[in-house]
């Protein structure tokens, strides 16, 4: 019985130390596992390099371990080998990309203007002016502009404006004026070099120009003599008019209007009539319907208070209507002090 305890005690001692040697054992070859097993990561992820030791494969997952959070537009590569494993990321870029005038926004993650191009479908030529080389690597922002520059020559025509002169006359009453030579524009034969960007003109570079016909220059003779005194009664008979000049008049019918008076700076006034003559003094707006253009007349105010003379229908105005006129002045003074008058028109035959 002695024995048999003896022996029950001695097993319990063998199996207590074998316990105390095969623990630490299976420590030892856990941490061997570990490192046989486990694979450490170099993670690069822009300027940021860490390392992350991990038993999982899949880059993804390491990633997800690792605190990496990836966009839609966020790529990776992977490279394990048996002495070394990485992982780098390659952050979605946002490139704005202007072709040929049209632009649009496109992703990219790092590849060069080339192969952003290719894969986007769209090629170029030697018209063709990028911002940045086919070599380039794309960055967050960047703004790519390929631009078609095109160049050619051109022969067109221009008009050349003519000079205008304005000479003294002492023959002319003063405030009138009469064209001596009728001006004219010229014409010229002009070749160019016109740059189109996108079709849009950029630049045109003159080479050669070539008078075809020359411009006319318009001399005006302006009255600087005396005008006639206005005080100076024309007699009036039946069917003729003597001026006090001694002319002779003859009219054939009269008609009794309501006179007013304009001047060439008046709003929506110039130099020239409807008809294409010089303003003067004896240029009367008229109502074409009423009195056709060209009708010489005579118009004296009816209480023989104003002569205004000799005159012809040669202009027109929105409130000549019917049997109104408008008499030429040369100033805005003279309008002012004619006013509005009931005058008589005398029919020059």
């Amino acid at each position: 019985m002695r024995s048999f305890c003896r022996f029950a005690s001695d097993r319990k001692i063998f199996l207590l130390r074998l316990l105390a040697v095969c623990i630490p054992l299976a420590l030892v070859l856990v941490l061997l596992c570990q490192v046989v097993f486990a694979t450490t990561y170099i993670i690069t992820d822009g300027d940021r390099v860490f390392t992350h030791t991990t038993f999982a494969t899949d880059p993804a997952v390491v990633l997800d371990e690792a605190g990496v959070n990836l966009g839609d537009a966020d790529t990776f590569t992977a490279r394990v080998e048996s002495d070394a494993a990485s992982i780098t990321v390659c952050r979605g870029q946002t490139i704005t990309v202007r072709y040929h005038g049209q632009e649009q926004q496109v992703s990219s993650s790092g590849e060069t203007v080339g192969v952003l191009l290719s894969r986007l479908g769209l090629t170029t030529d030697e018209g063709d002016c990028l911002s940045q080389s086919l070599d380039t690597l794309t960055w967050d922002g960047m703004v790519l502009s390929i631009d078609r520059i095109l160049t050619e020559t051109q022969t067109y025509a221009v008009t050349v404006p003519h000079e205008t002169i304005r000479c003294a006359a002492s023959s002319l009453p003063k405030g009138t004026e009469k064209v001596l030579v009728s001006g004219s524009d010229g014409e010229m034969l002009r070749t160019a070099d016109v740059t189109y960007v996108n079709a849009a003109e950029q630049k045109r570079t003159v080479l050669s120009e070539t008078m075809t016909v020359p411009p006319i220059t318009e001399i005006i003779a302006v009255g600087t003599g005396t005008a006639p005194e206005q005080s100076e009664m024309p007699v009036i008979g039946d069917g003729i008019i003597t001026l006090p000049t001694g002319e002779i008049l003859t009219y054939y019918d009269t008609a009794q209007v309501q006179a007013t008076a304009y001047t060439h700076t008046d709003a929506g006034c110039s130099m020239l009539t409807y008809t294409g003559t010089t303003v003067h003094v004896g240029t009367v707006a008229v109502d074409p319907r009423y009195i056709p253009y060209g009708t010489r007349m005579f118009i004296i105010a009816s209480d023989g208070s104003y002569v205004y003379g000799v005159a012809e229908a040669e202009d027109c105005g929105g409130d000549i209507k019917g049997d109104r006129v408008d008499l030429y002045l040369p100033t805005f003074d003279e309008c002012i002090q004619f006013g509005r008058r009931e005058c008589t028109i005398y029919f020059l035959g």
